[in-house]
């Protein structure tokens, strides 16, 4: 994945198109985050445009009309750059170019710009240009115009540039091969979680810029990136945390949600979420601060469930409470969210919950267990130690006795290999 060099600074009209089931208060919080997104990418939001239309227009998206009366706007504000809030169409790409003559981006392309700038590691980068060419291939047609170097800027970063001259089946080709390079990423990941079983591990899930990341370094000094920015963080990023002086389980920051999120993004972006699969708790980190919070709740369990990860066990942290000004959502959030807490990861509010939450469910689900068998079962003794490090073994002229420490699931499958023998007293 190639980064251009040419460092602009983009004029944009953001345009979002109303229909019968969206209220004006939903298209003015999604064009707001529009407008973030924008900012993130660089983009300097000159005018807002929002269409009331019963459909939208196969041709144009917003109508020929609407487009003229954009192209004129453009003109006149010396705006270099179109985004529009939904995913367009090659047709109605190619047929936006050719009216307003500028360029024009999707949500989609807009937030794929966005990981093509935030993308550190080699995993982060073959996930992304992966997602780019899969987003590029039924637009080729268009790629003269589309992904010309004479725009530079948002939308061009990554494959765009260097894949003008190539074809489909080129395309495709270098497709293969990054789904080829994250199998064997994903592979590598789980050979080095193998030491991680003997750990309960928590995920932390959340839409974007909830406070994921400051919640991490708060609970484990991790000095992860934390911005008030959207994507910030992209890679996962695991650290130990200590809840007490014999407790201790592994919490991982995962790469924030966001409503609309291209779905070649979460599939290419599957080896990094793997991590959320193999969480024994899932955090689900919220901005309370946010009037429309419950949308976002919404859009994070419907990716949830996208991951088969709907219906493992899940705990709402409303964040922000420090910011928060109608301190009447508090008394709501108790009221129609069960299993939840409320803190302020930056101020450090209402942790110690927080951390009693984890000790209990730390308490529910590590055991520590001692199993005495006969020395005709001697070969299973080497199956526990590949199921989990913390093992204490003892022979004497009567058996064997095994002492070990593991979490609930990896404790059902030893208690299995000796036929269900129970713990024993000391």
């Amino acid at each position: 994945m190639i980064e251009t060099q040419i460092k602009t600074i983009d004029k944009a009209i953001l345009v979002a198109v109303k229909t019968r089931d969206i209220s004006s208060e939903r298209i003015e919080e999604h064009l707001l985050e529009l407008e973030m997104l924008a900012d993130t990418a660089g983009a300097e939001t000159i005018i807002k445009i929002i269409q009331d239309r019963q459909k939208y227009d196969p041709a144009y998206f917003i109508g020929k009309g609407k487009a003229e009366e954009i192209a004129e706007l453009a003109e006149l504000n010396e705006i270099t750059i179109i985004i529009f809030d939904e995913d367009l169409n090659p047709t109605q790409v190619r047929n936006l170019e050719r009216l307003i003559n500028r360029k024009i981006i999707d949500r989609s392309g807009l937030i794929l710009d966005i990981f093509a700038s935030h993308a550190k590691t080699n995993q982060a980068k073959t996930q992304v240009e992966l997602a780019q060419l899969q987003y590029l291939l039924p637009r080729l047609t268009r790629a003269w115009t589309h992904l010309s170097k004479q725009y530079g800027g948002i939308g061009t970063k990554g494959p765009g540039e260097t894949q003008i001259e190539t074809d489909r089946r080129i395309v495709r080709t270098r497709i293969s091969k990054l789904k080829e390079k994250l199998d064997k990423i994903e592979s590598q990941q789980k050979t080095k979680s193998i030491g991680r079983e003997n750990y309960l591990k928590t995920t932390l899930v959340g839409y974007t810029n909830a406070g994921k990341s400051t919640l991490l370094n708060l609970l484990t000094q991790a000095a992860v990136l934390a911005e008030n920015q959207l994507f910030a963080t992209l890679d996962s990023t695991t650290r130990a945390y200590q809840l007490s002086q014999k407790k201790k389980i592994l919490i991982t920051d995962t790469v924030g949600f966001i409503r609309k999120l291209p779905h070649h993004l979460v599939a290419s972006f599957k080896s990094t979420l793997n991590v959320v699969s193999d969480a024994d708790l899932i955090i689900h980190v919220i901005d309370i601060s946010n009037p429309f919070f419950e949308d976002h709740i919404k859009v994070v369990e419907e990716t949830l469930e996208s991951l088969n990860c709907k219906d493992k066990p899940t705990i709402k942290v409303f964040n922000k409470i420090d910011v928060l000004e109608d301190k009447s959502k508090i008394e709501y959030v108790k009221n129609h969210f069960s299993n939840s807490i409320i803190i302020s990861a930056e101020r450090g509010i209402n942790i110690n919950s927080l951390n009693n939450i984890f000790i209990d469910f730390f308490e529910q689900n590590f055991v520590e267990n001692k199993i005495r068998t006969d020395h005709s079962k001697a070969h299973l003794v080497a199956k526990v130690h590949s199921l989990t490090d913390d093992v204490k073994t003892s022979y004497d002229d009567f058996g064997i006795t095994i002492e070990y420490k593991t979490n609930k699931q990896i404790h059902e499958q030893i208690l299995r290999l000796f036929n269900g023998k129970k713990k024993i007293a000391d």
